[in-house]
């Protein structure tokens, strides 16, 4: 490529005077010089059209006439970067393009200057044609110049421009927290920093700002926010970043409800970034009623199809799987599939086999046959039609309103399990059966989250959230008789189905701090050594605080309709935490690791 002419001589001089998506009618007749990368080239012969691109739009140029300039633009290839200057002219009629900005216009070049030249690009940047992951991921800044990315990036930066004037305009403060901090481990794996200056010590990389926060209220800053880089070295998963983005906040003298208004205010502006407007307040939804309803703590709400409780229709039947269940303790659920009723009998049985891939014992399901509901003989059809008979079946349907067209799935167990399921077909089949309202954005609040969850791997209490989140006034009397009784001042914010936000009101008391370190099983020793200088902090006079984190590439990910987050991050890792472009994490030198006191196993 050594042979295209330039005019390097006239490169410092160059001013751009208009992006590539500003020209319009009314300029038309004034001089511009663009500078851009060559989107498309259509070569008439005497007449050679360029598309110029920036990331502000593409703008029509056109060559003619003269010789030299001709043969410079027939030597012109995508991707190459070029500045052209001319005058602005009104297209013609027959080239005239609406679905751009600067569709009625063209500049009539007097100058091309090639101020870079490129290699063929291994996909196309002009059309969003599909290209491996793998290989977008490879040549990000080749994928970064297409439409798409250009677009998310665009709305991400929106998104947090009317974040930061949201929160500054009630009363939040811009502060930074450290990136090099202790390792308080609870939950995901830290990132480790190790120390040159200090041998065999480290930092970490903060998977929250959580403690400087709250210091934060204890140092009177009263309403503190950030846009906050967070690292987890957590197990890999689809659509998890080792780093990621976060709004976090953080409110003196709060209650929920206080928390609860600056996010609705805050994501409303968010909203209107996206040209979307949204209602305030968010309906609040209980754990319990989350999980009994809908199978999940972060329900699709977006659809109804609400799981309900058959128990009773069950309790003195004869089909011996559920009467056992609801004997021992357990629940029969079961879930409305508004138009499955016209599957297939196979169809049908291929949702049992389903549920066993998930890992159920088994599903039931239930429909009325060709006569309808209430019709001659009262038709059913079911899956367990002869162990369970025509008249419990009947009571099945009644008890959950089915229709004529609809199926009705069933499960046994306890709460969660059979919620667990039915709630995994609820998505599934709404999916499925285009049950799903796509134009609606279904905001809510779930509220009063346990505080403990048993693990079975470590044999003790976890936090379900983290340890510093408060017990309702009511239950702590139930932290010295039923841990697992204790609801948790905690509260997620879900946006159609996602987790977008956690949070809660923090402990502000030392000795109640204390008491939930001792019911984790956190030694004096280990809280002391995790935790001591903030124990030390809590008694110096402590305001009741709390607040949340706002995940930023999940919300940008639904607000620009993108299925992974990382096509809302610039820079993103794979599923396996590499970096495909620069080729991280790599091994470093000898003097590297011995200058930090280290060595590698291999």
């Amino acid at each position: 490529m050594g042979d295209i002419a330039t005019t390097e001589s006239t490169v410092p001089e160059l001013i751009r005077t208009h992006t590539c998506g500003a020209l319009r009618a009314t300029d038309m007749g004034t001089e511009a010089t663009l500078m851009g990368w060559v989107h498309r080239v259509r070569d008439l012969g005497s007449l050679i059209f360029v598309d110029i691109r920036d990331r502000y739009g593409v703008t029509q140029v056109v060559a003619r006439d003269d010789e030299t300039l001709l043969a410079l633009a027939k030597r012109l290839r995508p991707e190459f970067v070029v500045a052209v200057s001319g005058t602005i002219e009104r297209r013609s009629e027959d080239t005239l393009n609406p679905k751009i900005a600067t569709g009625e216009v063209e500049v009539a070049v007097r100058e091309i200057d090639v101020l870079s030249e490129a290699r063929r690009p291994p996909f196309q940047i002009s059309e969003e044609t599909p290209v491996s992951e793998d290989i977008r991921l490879k040549y990000r800044y080749l994928d970064l110049r297409r439409e798409r990315m250009q677009r998310n990036l665009q709305l991400r930066h929106r998104v947090l421009m009317a974040a930061r004037r949201s929160l500054d305009e009630q009363g939040f403060l811009d502060i930074e927290t450290p990136v090099l901090a202790k390792s308080t481990p609870e939950g995901a794996r830290d990132y480790l920093v190790p120390s040159r200056v200090h041998p065999g010590e480290f930092f970490a990389l903060p998977q929250s700002p959580q403690i400087f926060k709250q210091i934060l209220m204890l140092g009177g800053m009263d309403r503190y926010f950030q846009v906050a880089r967070c690292f987890r070295d957590e197990d890999l998963r689809a659509d998890r970043q080792p780093e990621f983005t976060q709004i976090d906040l953080e409110v003196s003298f709060a209650t929920p409800d206080v928390v609860f208004g600056v996010v609705e205010q805050l994501m409303q502006t968010i909203f209107e970034a996206n040209d979307e407007s949204i209602e305030i307040p968010f309906p609040r939804l209980p754990y319990a009623e989350a999980i009994a309803k809908y199978g999940s703590d972060k329900p699709d709400l977006r659809m109804a199809m609400e799981i309900a409780d058959v128990s009773g229709v069950f309790a003195d039947s004869d089909f011996q799987v559920f009467h056992d269940a609801v004997a021992g303790g357990g629940v029969v659920r079961a879930l409305v599939v508004p138009g499955a009723g016209r599957y297939s009998r196979s169809q049908a049985d291929k949702l049992v086999d389903e549920a066993i891939e998930l890992g159920a014992q088994g599903l039931v399901w239930a429909r009325y046959g060709s006569d309808g509901p209430g019709g001659p003989g009262r038709d059913v059809q079911s899956s367990i039609l002869k162990a369970a008979g025509a008249e419990t079946l009947g009571r099945l349907l009644e008890a959950v309103s089915a229709g004529a067209d609809d199926l009705v799935l069933v499960a046994a167990g306890s709460s969660a399990e059979a919620s667990g399921l039915l709630g995994q077909f609820r998505l599934r089949l709404a999916q499925r059966e285009g049950l799903i309202d796509e134009g609606r954005r279904a905001l809510t609040w779930v509220v009063d989250f346990p505080m403990f969850e048993w693990s079975e791997t470590e044999g003790r209490h976890t936090s379900m959230h983290h340890p510093f989140t408060a017990p309702r006034d009511e239950d702590r009397d139930r932290l010295d008789t039923d841990l697992g009784a204790v609801l948790a001042k905690a509260y997620d914010l879900v946006l159609n189905g996602s987790e977008i936000g956690g949070g809660s009101i923090r402990i502000h008391d030392q000795p109640l701090q204390r008491r939930i370190f001792e019911l984790l099983k956190i030694t004096d020793e280990d809280a002391r050594s995790r935790f001591g200088f903030f124990l030390e902090a809590l008694e110096f006079g402590t305001p009741p605080h709390g607040g949340i984190a706002l995940g930023v590439d999940r919300i940008v990910a639904l607000l620009a309709g993108e299925a992974s987050i990382r096509d809302v991050i610039a820079f993103p890792k794979t599923a396996t935490a590499v970096d495909l472009m620069t080729g991280a994490p790599s091994t470093v030198s000898p003097n590297q690791l011995r200058d930090l006191h280290l060595r590698t196993d291999s």
